[in-house]
This record gives C-alpha cells, sequence and structure tokens, in this order.
C-alpha cells in the first residue's frame, strides 16, 4: 500500500488548505504565502483534484474510481463525488467525533474499534447508509485515543446529516449528505473538468 509520507502542514501549505479542516491545531503564523506564477486552467483543475485526495486521505486509483461511481449515478457528477467521498466510515468517524484527525478516524476504524449496525467494520472505505448505527465497540470505550478524541472535540459541532450520542459513544445517519451541508471549501467542477478531457 502506498503511504504518503508528507510533512501534514507542509502540503496544507502547497495545496492552499487550512489546516483545522484536516482536524489539526496550528499557531497562527505571520509568514506571507509564497507568490506564484498565474495558474493555468489545468494547473487549478490538478491543484483541486490533489486538494481532495490529500483531505480524505485517497490515492488516484481509488479516487478514479469514485469518480466513475458518482459520473454513473443520477444527479451532478461533483456533487455525487462529494457525497460519495463524505459517505465513507472513516470520514464518518471522523464527523461524529470519535476521532481527531481523518488519519486517526482510518487508523481506529482498521484496528476494529468501530461498529455498524453491530457488526465490526474494519475498512475505512466502507460506505455508510441512511439509517446506520456507527458505534464505537464495547471493547473499546475505554481507549485513551478515544476519549481525548471526544474531549478535544467537544467544541465540534456535526453536521446535519449525522446524529451523535456522546453518552452511548454512537451515531447514526440521518441521510446521505448534499452539497451545502459538506463545510469543504473545494470547487468540485473543476475536478469534474479535469477527468472529462
Amino acid at each position: 500500500m502506498a503511504i504518503d509520507r508528507t510533512p501534514v502542514l507542509k502540503r496544507c501549505r502547497q495545496l492552499g488548505i487550512d489546516p483545522v479542516v484536516l482536524g489539526y491545531t496550528t499557531k497562527e503564523s505571520k509568514r506571507q504565502p509564497a507568490r506564484r506564477r498565474k495558474e493555468s486552467e489545468y494547473g487549478m483543475q490538478l491543484r483541486e483534484k490533489q486538494k481532495v485526495k490529500f483531505i480524505y486521505g485517497v490515492l488516484e486509483k481509488q479516487f478514479r474510481g469514485y469518480y466513475k461511481r458518482a459520473l454513473s449515478q443520477e444527479g451532478v457528477t461533483g456533487e455525487n463525488l462529494m457525497a460519495i467521498l463524505e459517505s465513507r466510515l472513516d470520514n464518518v468517524v471522523f464527523r461524529l467525533g470519535f476521532a481527531r484527525t481523518r488519519k486517526e478516524a482510518r487508523q481506529t476504524v482498521t484496528h476494529g474499534h468501530i461498529t455498524v449496525n453491530g457488526k465490526r467494520v474494519d475498512i475505512p472505505s466502507y460506505r455508510v447508509r441512511p439509517g446506520d448505527l456507527v458505534a464505537v465497540a464495547p471493547k473499546a470505550k475505554e481507549l485513551l485515543v478515544i476519549k481525548s478524541a471526544l474531549v478535544s472535540n467537544e467544541r465540534v459541532s456535526v453536521p446535519a446529516w449525522l446524529e451523535v450520542d456522546i453518552e452511548k459513544l454512537q451515531g447514526s445517519v440521518l441521510s446521505l449528505p448534499t452539497r451545502d451541508q459538506i463545510d469543504l471549501d473545494i470547487n468540485e467542477q473543476l475536478i469534474v473538468e479535469l477527468y472529462s478531457k
């Protein structure tokens, strides 16, 4: 499996992403952004695709598969793509506040600490459906990682398409997310234009 070893904050700076979007907190620096030449249309499309892949931690082959699935669905392709990415289990665990970052959520799922509808699921790319109940496994409820994530995420708001019960350490998927419920600053139309060439 390919591993991206680029430092997170450096990659955020390259792609113009606020590290808070990924769950990281940093001290504000007064560094001026690097001056760039005027970016070509292809450059903007490529950077937008790289930004989405980096935020969700998806590699090219899997991302292309998500795009093909979004293209075959009814509706706007870009919005379908964002809904598919948001409905990944690792992202749902992050959004519910059971992990501080998406990388931490991916590891929590991989180690078998998350259940969906009472069954243990250890595949981060598992797609949740409306009505699914995502919970922390009974044996994992006392883990320090999950407890510290809950403490640090107390101020984080859960999206409207999810509902969380912190006492029981579980959340339910009310519906699939719509584009206006996804709070990321991404122009998904540029990604669609890039792949449609």
